[in-house]
């Protein structure tokens, strides 16, 4: 159910095909539907989230292991991934940009300059980062792997390409396919793979980190007022109520992300994060 990224690719086919512009360096590959079972639904998994755990398999059990069989192998061919999205709730588009250069064991990385450098091109003025540290933290927290947070961009950085998830907005707004086909043509302009003017960058940029998830656990569990992704909240402010009464306050200054009002038991409700130096301005 998050069409905008296939809106936008296939408006580019067409203008590529129509001649309008060729590629004149590299190679573009266009996925413009990623996992067919859940298009046709209208859903955001087939038989499971397919970006959560994303690896091939010599034993696929389900639809999503069958597209990671397709999909790996092409993210390993390549060195640069451009990941379109939308989310449930109201907001602006973000791009979510990697970890800084580490040799971590989570995720070691070393092509931060390069992400940084496409995340300023893309045209959204909000960045975010902490995405797979946060993510580790939460499954610690259930006694879940950390391999359970690797989707597309994660595994693109494993194998040691450059990778970003743009979030074109709320999956209905009708600007959604016109931010992912900017991104792209940015991007390839960016990547000089098109005879087009270099996108200059973005300014001014938020920059922001995640540094919670929290999971709802239980049908109970209630948000203080319907949130929308990066509503702004104060530190010891109300976010949620847990069923038994206990209550979730923010922890800094900072912002709600990703909430979801009618999120199952035992998964991700919301997201926290906040301002960070390092995407600040890119």
């Amino acid at each position: 159910n998050e069409i905008a990224g296939t809106r936008g690719i296939e408006r580019l086919m067409r203008v590529l095909d129509s001649g309008q512009v060729r590629i004149t360096a590299g190679q573009l590959t266009l996925v413009p539907v990623t996992n067919r079972l859940a298009y046709e639904r209208g859903t955001r998994n087939g038989d499971r989230n397919l970006n959560r755990h994303l690896a091939p398999t010599a034993s696929p059990n389900d639809n999503e292991d069958r597209v990671a069989n397709e999909l790996c192998p092409l993210l390993v061919a390549h060195e640069v991934l451009l990941d379109l999205h939308s989310f449930r709730s109201q907001g602006d588009p973000f791009v979510l940009v990697g970890p800084e250069d580490n040799q971590e064991p989570l995720q070691p990385f070393g092509q931060a300059a390069t992400e940084v450098a496409l995340a300023q091109r893309l045209g959204v003025s909000r960045a975010m980062d902490g995405w797979l540290a946060t993510y580790a933290a939460g499954a610690a927290q259930r006694g879940a792997s950390a391999a359970y947070g690797i989707g597309t961009t994660e595994y693109m950085r494993s194998v040691g390409g450059a990778a970003l998830t743009l979030e074109c907005g709320q999956h209905e707004d009708p600007q959604g396919p016109t931010v992912a086909y900017r991104a792209i043509m940015n991007t390839l302009a960016h990547l000089r793979m098109v005879d087009l003017p270099a996108p200059p960058a973005q300014s001014p940029v938020e920059g922001l980190r995640l540094t919670a998830v929290i999971d709802r656990k239980d049908a109970g569990d209630s948000f203080a007022q319907p949130w929308k992704s990066f509503d702004p909240v104060k530190a010891q402010e109300r976010i949620a109520t847990r069923a038994d009464g206990t209550v979730l306050t923010a922890p800094d200054d900072g912002y709600v992300v990703f909430p979801h009002a009618n999120a199952q038991p035992g998964s991700e409700w919301f997201y926290f994060a906040k301002r960070h130096p390092r995407l600040a301005g890119i």
